[in-house]
């Protein structure tokens, strides 16, 4: 299981992978057609009240964000079922800085989730 990260502007698909937009909102300005995503996994994405702490201060937040993220996605335990049998997962996101984004974490924990099957 491959998951890696793009941001959604500009993007195209690439081959089969499976493409999922892991942000709450809808990219502005990227039509549902251009984006081409197969599953909007708005569950997936940090809370409403843990983003807006984490945009308060995210230069010195960043390592305490993604600990309380990983909290979350743990206790969340979403439904993974449409994702366990992919070979190759892209992560899209609008963040403009997505390694300082929720991405790395969610590429981590559902690098760990569906590799443990």
């Amino acid at each position: 299981m491959l998951v890696t990260s793009r941001r959604i502007y500009s993007d195209k698909r690439q081959g089969k992978e499976y493409r999922v937009l892991a942000d709450r909102l809808w990219p502005r300005g990227v039509s549902k057609e251009d984006a081409d995503v197969d599953m909007w996994a708005k569950d997936l994405a940090p809370s409403d009240d843990l983003r807006k702490w984490f945009h308060d201060d995210r230069d010195s937040r960043y390592e305490e964000f993604a600990e309380k993220y990983r909290h979350e996605l743990e206790d969340l335990a979403p439904d993974l079922n449409e994702l366990r049998n992919r070979s190759e997962i892209v992560l899209l996101t609008a963040a403009k800085d997505v390694d300082h984004s929720h991405i790395p974490t969610l590429t981590d924990y559902l690098t760990d989730v569906l590799n443990d099957k």
